[in-house]
């Protein structure tokens, strides 16, 4: 998984305007692609806070143990299905890399990280905390979608003071059968207990998006973006 790390991941990017002040890097679920949330920025309706540049970054192909060993889009490997007994340590932490590395390029590009918020749903949800909470630079915000906090018992040891407060919204839906309701107030225990800022929403849906939940979503980057 090396290459996940020496060389910036493929992207799709849309900017809602000339010379973007923020960034939101968004990034996808198992098996799927940056092409997975792209339709969301004009459903979130922001053009009343200025450019805006999204990168929807496109997970490394790997094996899958939890599907059989099929190769596919993936930020790290999944081992069982409660997705907490045994996980991809290794994996998570080369795609945490990779995501810094993204963030690395848009300060290069005149986006200050105080200016970057991370999403991502399912396991990009689990890659925003792995990689938010552990950031040495401030973000504007994190956001966590239908997912859950990976490797939780390290992290009140390796997060970064830098990003104690900074907001947190997550959302998850009640009828989730992929990533399970419990893994997503687990994961709000933890970062309440850790002192974080969280937001927590819930929908009566499936491991899915929905409208309110997007609109949501729409409110809290109003919030955080300034």
């Amino acid at each position: 998984m090396n290459d996940t790390v020496n060389k910036l991941l493929e992207s799709l990017e849309l900017e809602t305007g000339p010379h973007p002040r923020y960034s939101v890097i968004w990034l996808h679920g198992l098996g799927a692609d940056g092409n997975d949330f792209a339709p969301i920025v004009p459903e979130l309706q922001l053009g009343e806070l200025g450019p805006i540049r999204f990168v929807f970054p496109h997970a490394p192909m790997r094996p899958v143990t939890i599907n059989n060993g099929m190769t596919m889009r993936a930020w790290y490997d999944i081992y069982m299905a409660d997705l907490v007994r045994r996980e991809d340590a290794e994996g998570l932490r080369a795609s945490e890399q990779a995501v810094r590395a993204l963030i690395a390029r848009e300060n290069e590009r005149g986006i200050p990280t105080e200016r970057i918020i991370l999403a991502g749903f399912s396991q990009g949800c689990a890659m925003s905390l792995q990689t938010g909470l552990r950031h040495p630079e401030k973000l504007a915000g994190i956001i966590g979608l239908s997912g859950y906090l990976p490797l939780a018992s390290l992290a009140p040891s390796e997060r970064h003071e830098a990003n104690a407060n900074t907001p947190i919204f997550l959302a998850h839906g009640t009828m989730d059968p992929v990533v399970a309701y419990e893994r997503a107030q687990a994961t709000l225990q933890a970062l309440e207990t850790m002192g974080y800022d969280v937001r927590f929403k819930s929908y009566p849906m499936p491991h899915s998006v929905c409208l309110e939940e997007v609109r949501d979503i729409a409110d809290f980057l109003r919030e955080i973006i300034v």
